[in-house]
Formats: structure tokens, C-alpha cells, sequence
């Protein structure tokens, strides 16, 4: 065979995919990409079986557009597609709603810490009513507890602390004599805690939930704008859009942000079949959620499951525009505060005692 014929039969074979080196069997370019391309299109349709399969989301939802870019035509759609797929998946029949925020309204919030009791029944209404996972537990309410102070500052202390002594001779250089003496309230607080019986005698609770700011930091920080603010100052997140990239929990200042790092698990017979799209319809894997005022509700002029279900009366809810509301009289005749207020988001969730 002659030089030339043996390097084009070396080419030709090389193009069929294999080549020798060394006694070792390597592919070529060609072959290589074709596999890199069937690679590909495997890896681009795999999210799509996945989430058919696992998470029954359909490509329409899978591609939909941003909820609120839509037109009311597609909006009906997207709304339809979930309304069939939660009846199907639950085994009733649920309703999602795409009712429009009422006009001339502001929603907030006023806690009257003095009477909480620290019961979080309005815990308990919020999952109940928010189809909030069980398994693993989801809440968007915390009551975190905090120890009441008893003590005074007294005379005796005074040349005590710790260390006891030191180099210099000096007693209570690094911490007085009353540093392990609360006075007034602890700087420690137990998110979970299980006594026999509320409110307890040497606690106080201080309920903490989405403060539905007016600047929110959340918002800021969506790189997609899943999130954001609505007409009624209630910052709300499309499920649908959300990534998964957690920004927006990183930038909250109140721990208000949940997110699914496993399929939320919502039994049927628990499951509150009248949603919203931007409240309490199911969420999935690989989502954000948080308190939204309970959207579905007070967009429909209700209270939120949490007003409702306090047995104390501690918290009150209504139209900060409306002089007459629940919540401007608190604000008019109490002193409030807002919490982590020096991190400038004004949230419309105000705290006050009596």
C-alpha cells in the first residue's frame, strides 16, 4: 500500500470515531461532539421530565412568563393549568384566585406585646391556612420568648464580676457584678420552648412574621424580581419565577423568608383548597415563601387566620390610610416602635404595649 492510500485510510478511520494511540482507543472530534450533543439535549429535556414527574409541573408553567407580564388571557391560562393540577394532586376540588388589589388601600399591622401569651395558636392558624408544609415543618410565624428581668442594680455588686481579679489588682474589669442580672427584658430569646402551660410567669413573647416593608430589602435583592411589593404595600413572590437563589432570604433583617429545600409535604385531607396565586396556593421544591398579610383573605375584605384565631385580642389589622381603621388607632394613641428599625426598610408591622 502506498503512503498515500495507508494516511488516507488512517483519516477515514479516524472520522469513524476511533483512532489507536499507544494501544489505547481513543474517540475523535466528530464522535465527541455527536456525544456532547445527544449529552445536551438530554440535559436540556431532564428538568422538564423531572419536574413532570416528581413535581407534576407542566411545561406551561414550566415557561410560563412572569405572572404579572402576562395579559389577562394567559392569566386565565396559568390560573386554569393550576386549579386542574391541585384538584388533581389533592383530590379536590381547589380554586386559585387572581383577585386584584383593592384600591385606596394600605395594609398593616399593630402587636400588642404586653398581651401576647405566647399560646401560638396564630401559628397554627397560619399553616392551616398558608398550606404551609409538614413535613419538613414550614412556618412563617415565630413567638420567640424572652426571660423578664427582676433584678436591680445593687450596692453590694458593685466591686464584683469577672474575673474576679487581675493583674492591676482591679475587680470586675472585663464584666460588673450585675452582668447576669436581667433588668427588664434578657438579650436572649428561645424560638422554641414547650411548657406545661402559657403565659409564663418570668416571660414575655414577641411574635415575629413578614414586616411587609415599604422599603423592602428583599426586593432589592431578587435578581429576577419574583418578589416585590404590591399596590397594598404586601410584598408577595411568584412562585413560578422564583430561582431558588436565596438572595432575597440573605437580605431580610427578620428571618421572615422560608425556603423548600425538599417537596413540601401538605396531606390531602389538610390541604385548603381556596387559593391565591400569590398567597397560599402549594408551593414546590426550590422555592421562597413567606407571610403575605394572608393575600387571599384581606384581598377580599377578611382579617388574616392570625387576627382571627388570637384568643387575647393582640393583634389588630386594617387600611393605614383609613383614619377610622383598627390599626391608625393604635399608631394615634400608642406608643409603637418597629423592629430592627435602624435598618431603614419601614415595615408597616408596628409593636406597641399597654
Amino acid at each position: 500500500m502506498s503512503e498515500d492510500k495507508r494516511k488516507s485510510k488512517m483519516v477515514e478511520e479516524q472520522d469513524d470515531g476511533k483512532e489507536q494511540d499507544n494501544g489505547k482507543v481513543k474517540e475523535s472530534r466528530r464522535d465527541f461532539l455527536k456525544k456532547m450533543g445527544v449529552a445536551a439535549a438530554a440535559t436540556v429535556a431532564a428538568p422538564a421530565v423531572t419536574a413532570a414527574t416528581a413535581e407534576a409541573v407542566s411545561l406551561g408553567e414550566t415557561f410560563q412568563s412572569h405572572f404579572e407580564l402576562m395579559s389577562d388571557a394567559q392569566k386565565e391560562k396559568a390560573v386554569a393549568r393550576l386549579e386542574k393540577r391541585y384538584t388533581e394532586q389533592f383530590g379536590k376540588q381547589t380554586t386559585v384566585a387572581n383577585t386584584p388589589a383593592p384600591d385606596g388601600v394600605l395594609f398593616g399591622y399593630a402587636l400588642n406585646i404586653s398581651k401576647c401569651i405566647g399560646c401560638r395558636r396564630c401559628v397554627e392558624a397560619c399553616v392551616r391556612e398558608n398550606n404551609q408544609s409538614r413535613d419538613p415543618a414550614i412556618q412563617w410565624i415565630r413567638v420567640l420568648k424572652m426571660e423578664k428581668g427582676n433584678h436591680t442594680f445593687e450596692l453590694e455588686n458593685l466591686d464584683k464580676g469577672s474575673p474576679d481579679s487581675n493583674a492591676l489588682g482591679d475587680y470586675g474589669i472585663q464584666s460588673g457584678g450585675h452582668a447576669d442580672k436581667h433588668v427588664g427584658l434578657s438579650g436572649s430569646a428561645e424560638h422554641y420552648y414547650e411548657p406545661e402551660q402559657v403565659p409564663e410567669d418570668d416571660a414575655i413573647y414577641f411574635p415575629v412574621q413578614c414586616q411587609q416593608c415599604e422599603d423592602p430589602a428583599c426586593v432589592k435583592a431578587c435578581p429576577v424580581r419574583a418578589t416585590f411589593r404590591d399596590p397594598n404595600g404586601i410584598v408577595v413572590i411568584d412562585y413560578n419565577w422564583c430561582i431558588g437563589c436565596r438572595m432575597c432570604q440573605l437580605a431580610c433583617p427578620y428571618w421572615a423568608r422560608r425556603f423548600n429545600w425538599g417537596e413540601p409535604v401538605l396531606p390531602n385531607e389538610d390541604m385548603n383548597p381556596k387559593t391565591h396565586y400569590f398567597g397560599n396556593r402549594p408551593r414546590m421544591r426550590g422555592v421562597m415563601e413567606k407571610c403575605t398579610f394572608c393575600l387571599q383573605r384581606v384581598r377580599e375584605g377578611r382579617y388574616p387566620a392570625c387576627v382571627e384565631a388570637c384568643p387575647v385580642g393582640a393583634r389588630k389589622f386594617g387600611n393605614l390610610l383609613d383614619p377610622e381603621s383598627e390599626v391608625r388607632k393604635v399608631l394615634a394613641t400608642k406608643k409603637v416602635f418597629r423592629f430592627k428599625e435602624a435598618y431603614n426598610t419601614d415595615p408597616k408591622f408596628f409593636y406597641y404595649m399597654d
